[in-house]
């Protein structure tokens, strides 16, 4: 299988987790959208809208590192354990996911991004979006070992992506209990957690210096 990516990239690093959790061997292809490598034409034909991470298994596309997670575990898991097929339970996975897409990394995006890529200061109403998205994710942990329930999940792959990108980026997680626990624990479970996480934290930290001298 043919994995675009960039290494620094959190939903990147989330399928590349759940990779190394199915045993799957992926053929990684970097792409610096940073440069547009993303917009040539060989790379448009294989994804109209031009994102990473893409996967391509055997002339199949998919991007959206969401759906990727679900397909490599419904194509090639052994079993439902990381994505169950029980409909509730399911569903709990899936509103995780759509909580990770829709209001924590986008609140890392609203925040951070707009001062590394963007050069603009830091703004206050951002900042309570992260802080109001941990809350909620400190109350879906309340009682539960993993984000979705009792049982590590897919959701736990996409959140940890996440939540460690907040770390590097200097977000204090300490206020917020069960997500540092939970934090703590699942690190010990998923292979792989910290690949491409320095690479992240050298480019915030560069970024961080450039803003500061200008």
């Amino acid at each position: 299988m043919d994995f675009y990516y960039l290494p620094a990239s959190a939903p990147c690093r989330a399928v590349l987790m759940v990779a190394r959790a199915l045993g799957i061997e992926l053929n990684k292809k970097l792409l610096n959208t940073l440069a547009g490598e993303q917009l040539t034409p060989e790379f448009v034909k294989i994804n109209p809208q031009h994102t990473i991470p893409t996967l391509v298994d055997n002339g199949f596309s998919v991007w959206e590192s969401r759906a990727i997670l679900v397909y490599l575990v419904e194509q090639y898991g052994k079993d439902d354990a990381l994505y169950p097929k029980d409909p509730q339970e399911q569903a709990l996975v899936n509103q995780r996911l759509y909580f990770d897409m829709g209001s924590l990394s986008q609140s890392f995006a609203d925040y951070y991004y707009a001062q590394f890529l963007q050069h603009k200061p830091a703004d206050p109403a951002q900042f309570e979006k992260v802080k109001t998205s941990f809350s909620y994710l400190n109350v879906f942990l309340e009682g539960h070992q993993f984000v979705a329930g009792p049982k590590l999940t897919v959701a736990d792959f996409s959140i940890l992506a996440t939540v460690s990108t907040f770390v590097v980026a200097d977000f204090d997680i300490s206020k917020y209990a069960n997500v540092a626990r939970w934090y703590q624990a699942v690190k010990k479970v998923i292979p792989g957690w910290d690949e491409g996480l320095n690479v992240m934290k050298e480019w915030i930290d560069a970024k961080r210096k450039e803003n500061a001298s200008n």
